[in-house]
């Protein structure tokens, strides 16, 4: 038996007579063997070319803006959970007869999962520090301080790798579950997509299904990276966009007389200042203010000035001037009043003018001409603001008790899989086959 079986018997035999402890050094350094002698090593630059490829293709606006951010991030999560899920699906599926004989042969099922333990967390760190390596490389820098250590490359990968070794240990599990490979290859996709859809930080997913996520690695790993680049308070940029998409955009409105008193009486716009402080006539009626502001070459840099969209000074006096409703107005006196803003002020507390506030002409204007009128980057400034305001998400916030909770929530995962891959393999004796 031994000279047929020569290999098989002495394995036998110093399993047999190998305490826990010693079976753990024993299987690890089988799996040292098979990462040297049968290419599993390969998983290295298969991470660093899915990380070189995520990190080329998103690293760009990494930490510039939030959308951009967010999604940078969702793709690094994935590439750790690729990788680990990948570094263990097989390993004891493709071995399962000879784990069901040296168990029968005194293997413990403990030390042999420890063994895969130690080996796959080395692997995952190895990935972990490649994945990493590759990414600064590719332009996705993690600059400043982390909140727990000097660097914050070291936080991000304290996150990186933890994700990774729980989805390492998710497919060990699932390897001790199935009783081959091609069972497993067919199981993992649906894990993975699994894992994705149910991140909560890219998918919109109904509120009734919204607890799941709590049974996903992907979705503390999502919010642990998310709190510690501090995605709340970056600016949410795709508003950018959407303007430009609509500034061309032309759309129709009622300028009333009101509208015009009201606009006309904001001395805080410096444009405004400058129209009310023209000198007008000690005694003219609300028609010869308007002739002379309209005809008089004084005023035709005046009578240029902007008020609403591509409508001007020139524009709106000239339709007023022309609006039968206003007539009894326009041929109104006005006395003791020495500037074009007390004459607008004395309009305006008119009450026979306040009855026709209403009446007004039709303006057209572009998008892009009405937030000119406010100030594009002040405008712009705001509704990055608001929508930066609108996307804000508590589960980011970038405090450490925040990112603590999801370590916990990850390592918890870490010992549950732990755990299940020791209490299903310990029934590999009552395999049928």
């Amino acid at each position: 038996m031994a000279d047929k079986n020569g290999n098989a018997s002495v394995r036998q035999l110093e399993v047999r007579h190998r305490g826990r402890f010693g079976q753990i050094s024993i299987y690890f350094g089988k799996f040292i063997r098979m990462f040297v002698y049968q290419s599993d090593w390969k998983v290295l630059p298969m991470a660093a070319i899915i990380a070189g490829l995520v990190g080329f293709a998103l690293g760009r606006e990494f930490g510039i803006n939030m959308e951009g951010t967010l999604t940078a991030t969702f793709a690094v999560v994935c590439v750790c959970i690729w990788n680990g899920s990948f570094n263990s699906i097989q390993v004891v599926c493709r071995e399962r007869g000879i784990v069901k004989r040296e168990h029968r042969s005194g293997m413990y099922i403990l030390s042999y999962i420890l063994s895969h333990m130690m080996y796959q967390l080395i692997l995952c760190i190895l990935q972990t520090v490649v994945t990493l390596i590759v990414l600064h490389l590719v332009g996705m820098k993690f600059p400043g301080k982390g909140m727990f250590t000097p660097w914050m490359v070291v936080d991000i990968g304290i996150t990186l790798f933890l994700i990774t070794y729980a989805s390492d240990l998710l497919s060990l599990w699932i390897s001790t579950l199935v009783h081959s490979t091609t069972t497993a290859m067919t199981i993992m996709p649906f894990v993975l997509i699994f894992q994705l859809i149910f991140s909560g930080g890219v998918f919109s997913i109904p509120a009734v299904v919204k607890p799941i996520e709590l049974l996903t690695i992907s979705s503390p790993g999502l919010k642990a990276m998310a709190s510690q680049v501090n995605l709340n308070d970056l600016p949410y940029s795709a508003v950018d966009g959407m303007v430009k998409m609509v500034d061309k955009v032309e759309v129709g409105g009622r300028i009333t007389l009101g509208q015009v008193l009201d606009l006309l009486q904001d001395e805080k716009n410096p444009m405004v200042a400058e129209i009310r402080a023209v000198k007008v006539g000690n005694t003219m009626t609300v028609r010869e203010i308007g002739e002379d502001l309209l005809n008089n070459d004084t005023y035709a840099d005046l009578r240029g000035k902007v008020l609403v969209g591509n409508v001007t000074l020139g524009d709106v006096i000239s339709a007023l001037l022309n609006t039968e409703a206003l007539n009894e107005i326009l041929d109104m006196e006005v006395g003791e009043v020495s500037t074009l803003g007390e004459v607008i002020d004395y309009l305006a507390a008119d009450d026979a003018i306040r009855s026709l506030r209403n009446e007004g002409l039709d303006i057209h204007m572009t998008v892009g001409d009405a937030i000119d009128i406010i100030g594009r980057e002040e405008t712009m400034a705001s509704i990055r603001k608001t929508a930066s305001e609108a996307m804000y998400e508590p589960a980011y916030e970038n405090t450490s008790g925040n990112i603590i909770n999801n370590w916990l929530h990850i390592l918890v995962f870490i010992l549950v899989f732990a755990v299940l891959s020791v209490i299903t393999l310990e029934f590999i004796d009552k395999d049928k086959r």
